[in-house]
């Protein structure tokens, strides 16, 4: 697994947003396979199992809603992204899952108390 470290507070609320993400996905029975997966054509924040079904997730934290909610912020562009990011990921670690499931994990931060966290399920 890759982790880099954050430099900016955009960084650093990403990475609070996957830490907070990842746990709870593990807590909910998925395995975590790889984090902050990187290629040529973009990054896959995690890559988890759910059984059999490879899951690749996209995780979108935000502080308040000025700049849109963590779901506007997946557009089909960026589905697209993530299907093809999904393959060159299972291409590059021999992976052949019964199937493929892109996921997004919405994180809400306010300045104060835990953080909302909203796991969609196939959301392309």
């Amino acid at each position: 697994m890759t982790r880099s470290t954050p430099t900016t507070a955009t960084a650093a609320l990403g990475a609070y947003g996957e830490d907070v993400a990842a746990r709870r996905l593990v807590a909910d029975g998925l395995v975590l396979l790889d984090r902050n997966w990187r290629c040529d054509e973009g990054e896959i924040d995690l890559v988890l199992r759910d059984g059999p079904v490879l899951v690749v997730c996209e995780v979108k934290t935000r502080r308040g809603t000025a700049c849109g909610t963590p779901h506007e912020a997946v557009t089909p562009a960026k589905v697209d992204r993530m299907r093809r990011l999904a393959e060159r990921w299972s291409l590059a670690h021999d992976v052949r899952a019964a199937d493929v499931r892109l996921d997004l994990v919405a994180v809400q931060r306010p300045l104060r108390g835990a953080a909302e966290v909203e796991h969609v399920r196939g959301i392309g």
